[in-house]
């Protein structure tokens, strides 16, 4: 590899982990925020409406999350196709992270890792709406408010199972890019 490379193979790794780490941090913090929302909704809330404040602050932690984890896995396909060769001579070759995270899976019986936080984020969305339904919610708030948060319900799982597509996806993107590369 070139110095170039080097350097922008080690800022990509140092990406990935600054980025997991962040996730991990916003996740925490977020939770923090949105239980303090909720208190406070469920203290001062004279309408069911105002469970929609803690629910975007819900949905904004959710979906920052899932752009970081999104881009980590994204630099971590680019770094496999650009930097991990299947050249049995190359050195760099011998060192194969990302081919190797990804080959390896979840073998059976693992401890199952969701870096989306996906349970937690469906119970929250369970307790946010709870202040609603103390307040005897007419129908068209019933409707209003459990259809708010029943989309974020869906675009929790939603984001879940592209999520779990987005590795082969980009994998197969990077290739492609790749190989164009090299006919030009």
């Amino acid at each position: 590899m070139t110095g170039r490379e080097q350097e922008e193979y080690r800022e990509l790794r140092a990406t990935i982990r600054e980025r997991g780490t962040a996730r991990i941090c916003l996740f925490a913090g977020g939770m923090i925020a949105w239980t303090a929302a909720t208190i406070a909704t469920t203290a001062l809330a004279s309408t069911p409406l105002a469970t929609l404040l803690p629910l975007l602050l819900l949905a904004s932690v959710f979906e920052a999350i899932f752009a970081l984890h999104i881009g980590v896995e994204r630099i971590g396909r680019y770094i496999q196709v650009f930097y991990e060769t299947d050249a049995a001579d190359d050195v760099q070759s011998q060192r194969r992270w990302e081919h190797t995270a990804m080959g390896f899976g979840r073998p059976a019986g693992a401890a199952a890792i969701d870096a989306l936080f996906t349970v937690p984020f469906l119970l929250a969305a369970i307790f946010n709406i709870a202040p609603a339904m103390l307040l005897n919610p007419i129908q068209a708030e019933l409707i209003f408010v459990g259809g708010a948060h029943a989309l974020f319900v869906l675009r929790v799982i939603v984001a879940r199972q592209a999520a779990a597509k987005q590795r082969g996806i980009d994998l197969a993107r990077f290739k492609q890019l790749k190989q164009e590369q090299t006919h030009q």
